[in-house]
């Protein structure tokens, strides 16, 4: 029996900057998809789908999760025309859209083939393997997602605009900081999203610049109130964030109100985290009891999910 697990992950700053090429700060969260591969009898492969979803998820995602996984069997060249096996999936990452679950899937699923398989793959080789997973779902995807469920803590990333390989640094910090992540419920389509801010930014390459200039400093600014714990420092950046986002178009009614409700609930700061016009928000915590106190302002403003996690470590 193989087994193997994939973080979650939330993007504490760079949402649709990081397509041109600007760095993004991405975290692996506490919750995980996990993976166990058992042999049966019969040729072939199937794949039973126990994780915990936002209404839909799994149904909408079930022709990509197909061609996701034979992406990842050839790219790892397993044969099952003459050996069977079944994966389970399952863990409490909830399948909703920007938190990762493609990735900790695909993650998940290639650390138990290489468990049962014996392939011998480092963690930079799991990495590529799920990255030709995530192929499945998003067409081209950054690297950004599986790079942070399979590393976990904190990533800092960059895109190679030439097509080479992603760079990315991984950070740790000195102790987990708390965060909530709450979803609208709405499912948006990350292509069309990054089309229409494409479509602007060609439109007034001024307008972009100017937006894309304050972030590149606020990105950095970001790292260095990490590693120093400074909560409030970050916070104040996220509120940045979010309102440099909302200049790009990309946030919705909805994730401003559920914004707004964590701010005056205690978090330190809040925006929204993903593709946007719907999905998820985040909101940055000072402590557990306040993240408490936050999750359930979430729940009572009648958001479509609301989970406590942690980051940093």
């Amino acid at each position: 029996m193989g087994r193997g697990s994939g973080k979650g992950k939330t993007i504490l700053f760079g949402e649709h900057f990081v397509v041109y090429g600007l760095p993004a700060l991405a975290a692996g969260i506490a919750a995980e998809t996990t993976a166990k591969l058992t042999r049966v009898r019969s040729f072939g492969h199937t794949l039973v789908d126990n994780r915990p979803e936002m209404p839909g998820y799994k149904k909408e995602k079930y022709e990509e999760q197909k061609a996701s996984l034979e992406n990842i069997l050839k790219y790892l060249n397993i044969d099952t025309t003459r050996m069977g096996f079944q994966i389970d999936l399952g863990g409490d990452l909830v399948c909703a859209s920007g938190i990762g679950a493609s990735a900790a899937s695909c993650v998940a699923i290639v650390r138990a083939l290489n468990d049962e398989f014996k392939l011998g793959l480092d963690d930079e080789q799991v990495n590529e393997a799920a990255y030709e997973g995530e192929k499945g779902y998003h067409g081209t995807p950054s690297g950004l997602d599986n790079t942070v469920s399979t590393y976990g803590g904190l990533v800092w990333f960059e895109r190679d605009l030439s097509g080479g390989s992603p760079k990315f640094k991984r950070l740790k910090l000195d102790k987990a900081m708390h965060l909530v992540i709450a979803s609208t419920g709405i499912t948006a389509s990350t292509k069309e999203v990054v089309g229409d801010v494409k479509t602007k930014k060609e439109a007034d390459p001024g307008w972009f610049e100017a937006i894309a200039n304050e972030y590149s400093q606020l990105v950095h600014d970001g790292k260095e109130a990490l590693i120093k714990l400074d909560t409030n420092k970050v916070g104040k950046l996220m509120n940045r964030n979010h309102e440099l986002l909302q200049q790009l178009t990309v946030s919705c009614k909805e994730l401003d109100e559920l914004v707004q409700v964590a701010r005056k609930n205690g978090a330190v700061g809040a925006k929204m985290t993903g593709t946007g016009r719907g999905g998820n928000m985040i909101a940055l915590a000072p402590d557990e009891p306040t993240a408490k106190k936050i999750a359930e302002a979430l729940k009572k403003a009648r958001a479509a999910g609301v989970w406590m996690t942690s980051f940093g470590l």
